[in-house]
This record gives C-alpha cells, structure tokens and sequence, in this order.
C-alpha cells in the first residue's frame, strides 16, 4: 500500500469518537461514495445471513458480479471481515 493509504487508515483507526468519525466520512466522502459503500457492507451482511446472491442482487437492483467479490472475501479462510462480522453476530445475540 501506498503511504498516502496507510496515513488515511492510520487517521480512520485514530478516530474513536462516533461523532467525529461521522464527520470525517462526510467531509472525506461525497455522498454518492458513502452511499456505495453503505451498500457494499450492506450486501456483505445478506450474504453473511445467508441470503442467496440472485435475492441480494434484486433487492439492490445490483449486478452479480459486485456480489462475487463480496462472497469471495467470506469464504476466504482468515478472512478480518467474516471475523468483524462474527463480532456483531455475538454482539447482537447479547442484547
């Protein structure tokens, strides 16, 4: 990764505050870009549930190919997202 990179994801991990990190997305991000990306973990999250990909890409009025990478990344062994994922799943069975 470029230095340009890892100083942006050093600023993202710095940031703590929920409020704060709403802000930087605002003033960072347009909103088209915020939006992408809300569906990207959107659409991570049904396939985790176990949705079935054609239903996502309805649902989303999306093409199966964004989905792929999507399910590729779960069923990658090690995987940090299917882990963070993991995470809210045990966090929410808490509550």
């Amino acid at each position: 990764m470029d230095p340009t990179t890892r100083e942006l994801i050093e600023i993202f991990a710095r940031t703590t505050d929920h409020r704060e990190m709403e802000e930087l997305f605002q003033e960072i991000f347009t909103p088209s870009e915020i939006s992408t990306l809300t569906l990207r973990w959107q659409l991570l999250k049904d396939l985790y549930a176990g949705k079935p990909q054609r239903k996502i890409a309805a649902e989303h009025k999306i093409s199966l190919c964004k989905i792929t990478r999507g399910s590729k990344i779960l069923k990658t062994r090690g995987s940090y997202l299917k882990k963070v994922l993991d995470g809210l799943k045990a966090a929410h069975k808490q509550t």
